[in-house]
């Protein structure tokens, strides 16, 4: 069996209730025998960049090495992979594949003071993304009815990236009222990055 460490990264407000599928899913990968880490980020209410970029250069230097390593970030957590990404942080570079998970718009981010640091548009951040290619194996997926992406996952992300999102029909913001207290497609990814990502 291939061997893989995972890291899983929560968004904004979220405590890592035991019916998210995050949990879930790092509850799944743990019983077929991986390494996961799914860490609480430091104050999730009220979060800061610099101290959430720490956490991640940390917890991704504590991924096993000789397995595959593999990232699943959701909501705000997919910005902050994104800063990592135009920072060059270091400790991405052992990193296998990472699947994006329903990141809010920087419309809906500057509407909210305890987040809008963390969008990339106009700033230093976005323009180096442009252009740029992800160095890992990439995937993009939302809910076509995000609430928190009312211009559409491939306008406020897709196109930035270089990468054709994947759309949900009906998944909104894959969430637990959305009804993603599981998600059976998101642990087949885990375990075979070419697997399709279907709605619960």
């Amino acid at each position: 069996m291939t061997t893989r460490s995972c890291l899983i990264l929560h968004g904004w407000q979220n405590h890592r209730p035991e019916d998210h599928w995050q949990h879930w899913l790092a509850d799944r990968l743990t019983e077929l025998g991986h390494e996961v880490a799914y860490p609480q980020l430091p104050d999730p209410d009220d979060p800061d960049l610099e101290v959430w970029l720490t956490e991640l250069a940390r917890h991704l230097d504590g991924l096993a090495a000789g397995s595959e390593r593999v990232v699943v970030a959701h909501s705000l957590s997919v910005l902050l992979w994104l800063h990592a990404v135009a920072r060059d942080l270091p400790s991405l570079a052992g990193v296998d594949r990472v699947l994006l998970v329903a990141p809010p718009s920087g419309s809906v981010l500057a509407r909210c003071p305890e987040v809008e640091g963390f969008g990339l548009a106009g700033n230093l951040f976005g323009r180096r993304l442009e252009g740029r290619t992800l160095a890992h194996p990439t995937r993009l997926v939302a809910g076509d009815d995000d609430p928190y992406l009312p211009e559409g996952v491939q306008a406020a992300y897709g196109d930035l990236l270089g990468l054709t999102a994947e759309l949900l029909p009906g998944a909104a913001h894959l969430d637990l009222d959305a009804g993603y207290g599981s998600w059976p497609s998101v642990l087949e990814w885990c375990l075979d990055g070419t697997a399709k990502l279907t709605v619960r």
